[in-house]
C-alpha cells in the first residue's frame, strides 16, 4: 500500500479503535452549511463526524477486528465516532434527518458488534444518560424514604394524639 494511504489508514483506525462506537450515515444530496450544521451538532453531543474513502474505512474496520458493513460501505458515507454516549450521536443524526431529510442512517457498531439502521434509530429513542441516572437515583431511593417515613409515622401519630387531646397546650 501507498506510505501516504497507508497514513490514512492508520488515521481512521485510529478513530474506530478510540470510540467504543461507529455509526455509518449516507450524505448524498446535503450542502457544505447543513454537514458543517451536522459536524456542530455532533460536536455538541460529544462526537465527530468524518468522511473518508470506503475502501479505506473497510481496510480500518477489518485491521480493528470489527464486523464488516459490507454493502453500507458504498457511496458517499460518513463517519461518526465519539468518546462517550453512543445514544446522543445517534438522537443528533435523527433529529437532523427529520429536520433536513438528510442524512440517511445505514448502520454502525456498538461494542463490536454490527448495528442495522433500525437499532441505531432504538438508541436515538433511548433517554439520555443524565435521564436515566435521575431514574435509577429515584429507583434506589425510594426504598429509603418509604423506610424514613414508616419510622416517622408513629412519633408523628403520637404528636397528633396529644395535639387532639391537649388543643391548648
Amino acid at each position: 500500500m501507498n506510505p501516504d494511504k497507508k497514513i490514512i489508514v492508520d488515521e481512521l483506525l485510529e478513530r474506530v479503535n478510540g470510540s467504543p462506537f461507529l455509526l455509518v450515515v449516507d450524505y448524498n444530496g446535503m450542502t457544505v452549511t447543513e454537514f458543517s450544521e451536522l459536524r456542530n451538532r455532533l460536536a455538541e453531543a460529544g462526537s465527530e463526524c468524518h468522511v473518508g474513502k470506503n475502501r479505506f474505512m473497510r481496510i480500518a474496520i477489518e485491521e480493528a477486528g470489527l464486523p464488516s458493513l459490507g454493502d453500507d460501505l458504498k457511496g458517499q458515507t460518513a463517519f461518526v465516532t465519539g468518546e462517550s454516549d453512543v445514544c446522543a450521536a445517534a438522537k443528533v443524526l435523527k433529529n437532523f434527518s427529520k429536520e433536513f431529510k438528510k442524512p440517511e442512517i445505514k448502520s454502525g457498531i456498538l461494542d463490536g458488534e454490527r448495528l442495522e439502521t433500525a437499532q441505531v434509530i432504538a438508541l436515538a429513542d433511548l433517554p439520555s444518560r443524565e435521564q436515566l441516572l435521575a431514574q435509577l437515583l429515584a429507583v434506589i431511593n425510594a426504598p429509603a424514604s418509604k423506610l424514613v417515613r414508616t419510622i416517622n409515622e408513629p412519633a408523628g401519630s403520637l404528636a397528633r394524639v396529644i395535639k387532639a387531646k391537649f388543643p391548648d397546650e
